[in-house]
């Protein structure tokens, strides 16, 4: 549903006016007294990724995460979770007997062959072994992509080293793993059948690995997937038993159990938030977060344009509401999580979900979330199928990798409010954080602006008098080439690449002359460092 301009500002939380300088010739922010507390705060991992299970369909290709690249530019991204999961999740049956593929068993002998101190520093997939599957992977692509679309799912095993790498992964880049158990196991009563997961349970405390846990992928789509139906009470009471099992382990009794990673609701899909209501009413005291899926748009018949489209972006603003209401209807305090989302479903569109121009909705979602209330937002997909990744097939970062590497570094846990007059609001998208307290040049007090320019024209912001005459930084994102549609991107003029295989290339800010505006070209979108602003809800 779209909604018009003056409903989208009823749903957003109320902004307090403040001085503003005149503005005739651009956009005045109002932001909050710098003495008043933070409008809310959201998790150090608030920006997280997934890989999702369906890589695991043919195992070998799990010795992707053996890359030295690849690890290097998920640990840029840490501190985060790491979700494995999506729909192949409920196909994966746990075989501790069954043999590994020869990629995996090439990456698992060099994990055994590394004590635990330098296990992160010498183990990766070998160069010829990763070529190899690089070749291989178009048409594997190609048939998880005609798989997802078809109502065709068969099982498939996952294996010990499956966990083992996908554990090392993740441990070796600063994410803490959430894994994704098969909820469609089932005995003849209808109740879930938890013996496989005991026994993947069993081998991961074996083997010391700290995780959290999911159960299941959609509910929703049960049926439809594969013609059971499990209604939200009674999913309810199988996260009642995972969490009972979780207990019978001195390692999981405090991990982490999220769910029930339920679909957005789309058209005459009144079920699905019936369904999250009872299961909350039934289990929702076994979990710790309540996660939801979302998507804007159908990636195989979006276009383009729907990415500069503001009624497009609003459309997030009240699914969100509506998750976030049903929760504090029924198990008020509990976190919310964005569990997958992306820009659009079916992999993404092609040659969109991929460039620069995909980096107004994904931005625009980081903002909202946080602004919304949402506590964590997990990206689907660091890598894998599709064209929603953060990083193609050849471990190359994407423009989405950067943007959120940046937002990463730059972006705090603490969110301010922040108004602005003289533009559309709907087009000139503005938000407000303390700066990221790890950040080695900046200070405690210091604030992050960032924005986004939807007009087909540059766009002038003026700080608030108070702040006008503080130093800023600029760290501008613009296409490489000029090309909205480019898989390069330019920060303050210079293209983003790696340096090496374990080397990211330094973000430097370009200072403005303090009382400049802060100009933000057509179709473009980035962020602001105000420094020396002492900010009390930044200290």
């Amino acid at each position: 549903m779209l909604l018009p301009a003056l409903l989208v500002a009823a749903l957003l939380p109320a902004r307090p006016r403040a001085e503003q300088p005149p503005a005739a010739d651009g956009a005045a922010l109002s932001f909050p007294p710098l003495a008043d507390p933070p409008a809310r705060e959201v998790s150090p991992f608030f920006l997280s990724v997934t890989i999702d299970a369906n890589l695991a369909t043919s195992p070998r290709f799990m010795a992707f995460l053996g890359s030295k690249k690849l690890s290097t530019l998920a640990r840029g991204l840490s501190p985060g979770y790491l979700r494995f999961g999506g729909t192949k999740t409920d196909y994966f049956i746990f075989d501790p007997e069954k043999e590994p593929t020869w990629e995996e068993k090439i990456f698992q002998d060099l994990l055994a062959k590394q004590d635990s101190a330098n296990i992160c520093e010498f183990a990766f997939t070998p160069l010829d072994v990763l070529q190899h599957l690089q070749f291989l992977w178009p048409y594997q692509e190609r048939l998880i992509l005609w798989e997802e679309n078809k109502p065709i799912h068969k099982n498939y095993t996952i294996t010990r080293s499956t966990l083992d790498i996908l554990y090392h992964f993740a441990h070796c880049a600063n994410f803490h793993l959430i894994f994704g158990l098969n909820a469609l196991l089932r005995k003849g009563n209808g109740q879930w059948d938890s013996s496989n997961a005991q026994l993947l349970l069993n081998y991961t405390d074996s083997q010391n690995y700290f995780m959290s846990w999911e159960l299941g992928n959609e509910p929703n789509s049960f049926r439809h997937k594969s013609g059971i139906f499990v209604n939200g009470s009674q999913l309810g009471q199988d996260f009642l038993h995972l969490r009972r099992l979780l207990d019978n382990y001195t390692r999981y009794r405090n991990s982490k159990l999220v769910g029930p990673d339920i679909g957005q609701p789309r058209k005459k899909q009144k079920h699905i938030p019936l369904m999250l209501r009872s299961f909350l009413k039934s289990g929702g005291k076994a979990i710790d977060s309540v996660t939801w899926h979302h998507y804007y748009l159908d990636g195989r018949n979006a276009s383009r344009k729907d990415f500069l489209n503001p009624d497009v972006l609003d459309t997030f603003i009240t699914l969100a509401k509506e998750e976030l209401q049903i929760v504090d209807d029924t198990v008020p305090g509990k976190k919310v999580w964005l569990g997958e989302t992306s820009s659009a479903y079916s992999g993404g569109v092609p040659h969109v979900s991929n460039s620069y121009l995909a980096g107004f909705l994904w931005l625009d979602k980081l903002g909202l979330s946080a602004q919304l209330g949402i506590d964590v937002v997990m990206r689907q997909v660091l890598l894998g199928a599709g064209s929603y990744h953060l990083v193609d097939s050849n471990i190359d970062p994407l423009p989405d990798y950067w943007l959120s590497l940046v937002y990463k570094k730059l972006v705090g846990t603490k969110v301010l409010q922040v108004n602005i007059t003289g533009e559309d609001p709907r087009k000139l998208r503005v938000y407000l954080h303390c700066t990221n307290e790890h950040h080695p040049k900046y200070r405690d007090g210091d604030l992050t602006l960032f924005a986004l320019n939807l007009c087909n024209s540059t766009k002038h912001l003026h700080l608030p008098l108070s702040l006008s005459k503080k130093q800023v930084d600029e760290y501008l994102l613009l296409p490489h080439g000029n090309n909205i549609l480019s898989r390069s991107v330019q920060l303050n003029g210079h293209v983003l690449k790696m340096l090496d295989d374990e080397t990211l290339p330094p973000l430097q800010g370009r200072p403005l002359r303090p009382g400049s505006r802060l100009g933000l070209p057509a179709f473009s979108y980035g962020f602001y460092v105000i420094q020396n602003a002492k900010s009390r809800a930044c200290l």
